[in-house]
């Protein structure tokens, strides 16, 4: 019994060391993700090209922005292009779709990618995230 208490504070202490977390902390982080909704931030338009390809059109604003669009000839806009995966993604983030009804989807669209749709649909999300073209409820 106390052989089995030290190896859990060991585990525990070793996970916290290298995640920043406890396990239970990081386990429930890691199971709420999958309850998240994605949302598209309505700041950003976007459109469907006729072969079902998604492009974003992201603005440069801000002071930097206009300096580089004035002396250097810099776009006022770029359009990003998703690949076929990120297309269909995208089109099904609507606000009403979990990130765990996400991976389904994705796994029905494209079944020969199944086993790794997880990782790669957190992946993609997070991106977007980070860029700010989405935001988690």
């Amino acid at each position: 019994m106390q052989k089995r208490n030290i190896q859990n504070h060991i585990s525990n202490n070793a996970h916290q060391f290298f995640t920043g977390k406890t396990k239970k902390s990081f386990l429930s982080h890691t199971a709420n993700y999958m309850d998240k909704i994605p949302c598209i931030n309505l700041n950003y338009t976007w459109e469907q090209s006729p072969d079902g390809i998604v492009v974003i059109e992201m603005p440069h604003t801000g002071f930097y922005h206009k300096i580089a669009q004035k002396y250097f000839h810099k776009p006022k806009k770029s359009h990003i292009k998703l690949d076929r995966y990120g297309s269909t993604l995208w089109i099904h983030i609507n606000g009403d779709n979990t990130v765990f009804n996400l991976v389904s989807i994705m796994e029905e669209h494209f079944p020969e990618e199944a086993p790794d749709m997880l990782k790669r649909v957190i992946a993609f999300l997070e991106t977007l995230e980070r860029v700010r073209f989405i935001y988690l409820l």
